[in-house]
């Protein structure tokens, strides 16, 4: 998804035209796969993540790890939520958007609540750091079941 290559002017051409080619399809701001062998679909979205905010702790919480551990009834379709240490913001892809919050927390506060998912190769929050987070983003705690 990505070459390594430090963003000059004769990489940025060279990327514009692979992508006019239809080789590379561009998926998110400095982020390309290869049109010819692109990723698994299923994991394609949680490779971004990572690309996007590999630098900084980001796990998959708020709704998203709600709604995949079942404490809410809706279904996210089309949308990941990531809280990270790095700066919010978001992400349309082909493979849906991608919902960056910023939290101010510190690592150890935050480390001691997530679990290392093998499937996505990410972590994901506890239901009960999830919970939280929803609280301190000000976020609709309505939808929590029971």
């Amino acid at each position: 998804m990505m070459l390594g290559e430090s963003p000059g002017p004769g990489f940025t051409k060279f990327l514009a035209d692979c992508v006019k080619k239809g080789v590379l399809r561009r998926v998110a701001q400095g982020v390309f796969e290869s049109a010819l062998s692109p990723p698994e679909a299923s994991t394609a979205i949680y490779q971004i993540i990572r690309k996007l905010r590999g630098s900084v702790l980001s796990y998959i919480s708020l709704e998203s790890q709600l709604s995949h551990t079942g404490e809410i009834s809706q279904v996210m379709m089309d949308r990941v939520t990531v809280v990270t240490k790095g700066r919010s913001g978001t992400f349309s892809t082909p493979y849906g958007v991608i919902e960056f919050t910023h939290t101010k927390k510190s690592v150890t506060e935050i480390f001691p609540n997530l679990y290392f998912d093998a499937s996505i190769n990410m972590y994901r929050a506890t239901s009960e750091q999830a919970i939280a987070d929803l609280k301190d983003c000000r976020r609709n705690i309505h939808m929590l079941e029971g």
